[in-house]
């Protein structure tokens, strides 16, 4: 048994950081998902892909998983660059480009 932990990203719906300052330990899929022959609905007997557990730090995931001899690999989460921009910018005298409308 196998997981992963990783800090989640925010949704491109939300504006701000909520959400995205938990740990989380994710199982990995051991058997292979089948189609239900009469419905057509995705279905898999192993239930540990369902289960996200939430920790308030990467310390803890890990211990968790440790001490329960859970495989894991963890996800390191790439921060946003956020570029300053400021309006009064466009209209600096040392600006490379003219002004224009």
């Amino acid at each position: 048994m196998s997981a992963k932990i990783y800090r989640p990203a925010k949704t491109a719906m939300q504006s701000g950081k909520a959400k995205t300052h938990v740990w989380i330990l994710e199982f990995d899929q051991a058997i292979p998902r089948k189609i239900d022959p009469m419905m057509g609905y995705t279905t898999s007997a192993d239930t540990r892909q369902q289960l996200k557990l939430m920790f308030e730090t990467q310390e803890q995931a890990e211990a968790y998983a440790q001490r329960e001899g859970i495989d894991y690999r963890v996800i390191a989460p790439k921060e946003a660059k956020r570029q300053v921009v400021s309006y009064t910018d466009n209209f600096k005298y040392s600006r490379l480009q003219p002004w224009t409308h």
